[in-house]
């Protein structure tokens, strides 16, 4: 599995994760599957959609 990032939002933000939370309901309620992540490298919450890899069956 992949995953697709859909939006970031900065860790540092007065509101934490909220943003990201709010994000990623807002496409829950269209339908798309995504997830809030924490990329600490970036220091930023990342709303995220799973995607199977393709396989090219070799």
């Amino acid at each position: 599995m992949i995953r697709v990032v859909l939006e970031r939002f900065p860790a540092g933000s007065p509101r934490g994760s909220w943003p990201a939370e709010e994000y990623a309901a807002q496409r829950l309620r269209e339908g798309v599957a995504a997830e809030v992540v924490m990329d600490l490298a970036s220091d930023a919450f990342l709303v995220v959609v799973r995607q199977r890899e393709a396989h090219s069956g070799r």
